[in-house]
């Protein structure tokens, strides 16, 4: 589940969703009450876009950098625009959900957010060296669309550093609340709630 190299062996252009895919989808949906507009950051296949849209009514949007991610959105239902993070789109939003890539790099490792664009898979997985990389960009902007009493739903994992999100949250003016957890061997996902 957490290894980068593992993840590299499964022959796809677009994650497939995951048990972290689905603890953020179960969590933002048991937490949202009635949003009309949700942002779905990194949406990949659609599934988090697509079980929050079922469970809450609202009207769903995702962003992907991926066009094969876009284009698989679509193909499930989901409004898609091809942006990286927040890039294209503006608010407000009720809710902006994310599932980023948050594995640190692998030592040595040419396939970082910085390597080739043709293997989609690694920028799907690969969150820097310390696994933050793209979680502290979408913190970054993710105030800018989000409408006042709106709240974000990050999934982030032990392997990031939990502890260093909800601090660099914070500077960024967020409260980070733990929704729900999932333990694996070598690390534990936690599903944020983050609220101004």
């Amino acid at each position: 589940m957490t290894d980068l190299a593992e993840r590299r062996g499964v022959e796809t252009e677009v994650y497939e969703p995951a048990a972290d895919s689905r603890l953020l989808a179960e969590a933002a949906a048991a937490d949202l009450d009635a949003p009309e507009r949700v942002l779905d950051v990194g949406t990949g296949t659609g599934y988090v876009a697509a079980r929050v849209r079922e469970a809450t009514g609202a009207r769903v949007v995702g962003t992907d950098l991926n066009p094969h991610a876009c284009r698989r959105a679509r193909e499930n239902g989901v409004e898609a625009v091809r942006c990286d993070l927040l890039a294209a789109v503006s608010g407000p939003f009720d809710a902006v959900t994310c599932n980023p890539p948050y594995l640190p790099d692998i030592p040595g490792d040419a396939g970082g957010t910085d390597g080739a664009r043709e293997d989609w898979l690694s920028v799907a997985l690969s969150g820097g060296e310390s696994g933050r990389a793209v979680v502290e960009r979408f913190l970054d902007d993710v105030g800018r669309v989000l409408a006042e009493g709106g709240a974000g739903f990050l999934l982030v994992s032990t392997l990031t550093g939990v502890d260093e999100v909800a601090a660099y949250a914070g500077e960024r003016g967020f409260h980070a609340v733990a929704l729900a957890d999932a333990n694996f061997p070598g690390e534990t996902l936690t599903a944020l709630k983050l609220v101004r």
